[in-house]
């Protein structure tokens, strides 16, 4: 699909690593200029490198999603940078997994913060140039957790069902304005987050999904990709798994 987002601009957050990389490079290898935004400034330059291979221009930064001051000052650096904001995907995410007697409000509070709260700040703040010049495509990364629940996630899980919840109502609100909102919703994904996992934790979550393999990045950042071309004009409050048939 090289060459479908010529002229556009694009804001991926939790761009560092993992899916959010794979995405940048993925929009700018489309023909997108892109910002992208983390809170390690030092891993971020290697994404930008890979947008700049993709001829394409860049501008990173450093922020705690979390921050409102901090998604203002992003957002307010990309329009100043690219003219315009066409696409933004919420991709930031963390984990703090453990069973719910042994949960600390810290660590609830920590990943709604990022996963849920994140979302909708970056949402808030280009819900307004996107309603300007009436156009715009948001894409928001959930998971398949946020969809079928797992034990031992309940704040994960709580801050994802949160983001298909959120996306289905600001695809109805934001739709008068020929703005989409969709999400993505990943099943198990190689990335350095999930390489932690214990290796019998691997083993069960293998034995469920039909197509039997761990989905890739790369698969993540196609289907954002789709969502945020003209292939996707007439699809908007939709949430595509990507998980191998995972859940289903």
């Amino acid at each position: 699909m090289a060459g479908v987002l010529e002229g556009r601009s694009a804001l991926v957050t939790g761009a560092a690593r993992g899916i959010g990389q794979a995405i940048a490079r993925t929009l700018a290898e489309a023909g997108a200029d892109v910002a992208v935004c983390d809170l390690n400034a030092e891993w971020l330059a290697e994404t930008a490198a890979l947008v700049e291979a993709a001829g394409r221009r860049v501008q990173c930064f450093a922020a705690d999603v979390s921050s409102a001051p901090a998604v203002e000052a992003t957002v307010t650096g990309t329009l100043a940078a690219f003219g315009k904001l066409d696409i933004l995907v919420n991709n930031a995410g963390i984990t703090r997994d453990t069973l719910l007697v042994r949960m600390s409000e810290e660590d609830w509070d920590a990943v709604l913060a990022v996963n849920l709260r994140g979302t909708f700040l970056f949402t808030k703040a280009v819900a307004r140039p996107m309603l300007k010049q009436r156009s715009g495509t948001i894409i928001n990364v959930a998971s398949i957790i946020g969809l079928i629940g797992n034990a031992g996630q309940g704040n994960y899980a709580a801050s994802k069902g949160g983001v298909i919840a959120f996306t289905k109502a600001m695809a109805k609100e934001l739709a008068p304005r020929n703005i989409r909102v969709n999400a993505v919703a990943p099943g198990f994904i190689e990335t350095r987050m999930t390489a932690a996992l214990p290796e019998e934790t691997k083993r069960r979550m293998l034995e469920a999904i039909p197509l039997g393999r761990f989905g890739s990045p790369q698969d993540v950042a196609n289907v954002v990709l789709f969502l945020a071309s003209d292939a996707a004009a007439y699809m908007t409050g939709q949430v595509l798994t990507i998980s191998g048939g995972m859940g289903m």
